[in-house]
């Protein structure tokens, strides 16, 4: 492993002072240039000494007593400095710090008080990381299921449009955070390992390790399975944050199944997504639902990146979609229409709808999966849109 030079930015001297001891005595890393406080604009003297370091990571230290100026820097030096790679340092009882500083562009969030153990492990990711991302390209987005209400039908759409995304791009996760793992039955797929046994291992986790907790699919796709009960004890925040980490390292697209969860983990998931797809259907209780679930989900900063699917769609005489985005206070993103015994057929068989090809609904989550990924600049482009809605 190479070694990596790395500059402290902490306004703590007692703080910055460890940091530095605890990098230099990993022994793949070296410091190059400490800082006091935190650049504010490129013309900031802070701002021109850090970039003339050249660093391979930046430290940033987030006081516990006024994070703002921190997650101002953190923003301000994964823009300035694209190649560097910026690693939080923080407290895990904080969890929207630790989701600002993620969103923010920090690439991992570290426990204080920190060890050389801990840094020494976050140091090798980001070179195993660099190395597969030299090869394959960017990292990968997560897109986020979650039901209006229980029943709205977000595994089914997780699922297929999962399928569908492997089908056209590959390289493509299915995570079912769901209290209750349903997708391995969407799949007839037996998994030896879920969610539970993957978190657990995080503090070994590599490439390796993450592709022997996934099930594969037969059309390549890979399952992160589920809970088959229901969990005594969940991961915490900053579990999820370096799972996801992993994913979107490792993966193209990430499906996120988070069914009818509605915790401090669905919001976290929300914020790290590019699109959160809210699952309803056009009746009174299922709108609003979904009403409330996007103001949940917005409290965490997510508001912009919900879309509504409506689930089982049919017209009804005197309510439009337009009524439909009012109610939900989302704008509409897909329609799925309303086969409900080829979807119950297909579940209770184990073969997913895109399995059933040249299908008015398979096509539907083909759709789905060009409008989330049309922007992507090396995606092909799909010459139909029957199901596009915006």
């Amino acid at each position: 492993m190479p070694e990596l030079s790395v500059v402290i930015v902490a306004t703590d001297n007692e703080q910055r002072t460890v940091l530095q001891v605890l990098v230099d005595g990993t022994s793949v890393a070296r410091t190059v240039h400490t800082s006091a406080s935190f650049p504010v604009a490129a013309s900031d003297p802070v701002a021109r000494r850090l970039q003339a370091a050249h660093p391979d990571v930046l430290l940033v230290d987030i006081p516990s007593d006024n994070p703002g100026m921190a997650m101002h820097a953190i923003e301000f030096l994964h823009r300035d400095l694209p190649d560097t790679a910026v690693f939080a340092i923080g407290s895990l009882n904080q969890p929207q710090v630790i989701v600002n500083a993620m969103r923010a562009g920090a690439r991992e969030f570290i426990e204080r008080p920190t060890t050389t153990t801990d840094l020494l492990e976050a140091f090798v990711r980001l070179t195993t990381a660099q190395r597969r991302v030299d090869k394959q390209g960017p990292r990968g987005k997560v897109f986020c299921i979650v039901n209006a209400k229980g029943g709205s039908g977000a595994t089914t759409v997780a699922v297929n449009l999962a399928l569908a995304l492997q089908a056209a791009h590959g390289q493509t996760a299915l995570v079912d955070l769901a209290p209750l793992g349903h997708d391995s039955l969407h799949l007839n797929v037996k998994p030896h390992f879920t969610v539970a046994d993957a978190t657990r291992n995080l503090h070994r986790m590599d490439s390796s390790l993450l592709e022997s907790f996934m099930t594969r699919h037969n059309g390549g796709l890979q399952l992160l399975a589920g809970t088959n009960a229901p969990a005594a004890l969940e991961p915490s925040t900053a579990e999820f944050v370096r799972l996801f980490d992993m994913l979107v390292t490792h993966y193209r697209y990430v499906v996120v199944d988070n069914s009818s969860r509605l915790d401090a983990a669905s919001r976290l998931v929300a914020n790290l997504s590019e699109t959160v797809l809210l699952v309803a259907c056009t009746d009174v209780a299922s709108l609003w639902s979904a009403a409330r679930v996007h103001q949940y989900l917005g409290e965490s900063g997510a508001r912009e990146r919900v879309r509504l699917v409506l689930n089982r769609f049919r017209k009804v005489p005197g309510f439009s979609e337009a009524d439909a985005e009012n109610a939900a206070g989302a704008k509409l993103l897909w329609r799925v229409p309303n086969q409900y015994f080829a979807v119950s057929s297909a579940i209770d068989r184990g073969v997913p709808l895109m399995e059933q090809s040249h299908t008015e609904i398979a096509r539907c989550f083909s759709g789905l999966a060009h409008e989330l990924t049309r922007n992507d600049i090396d995606v092909k482009r799909a010459t139909w849109s029957l199901f596009k809605t915006v």
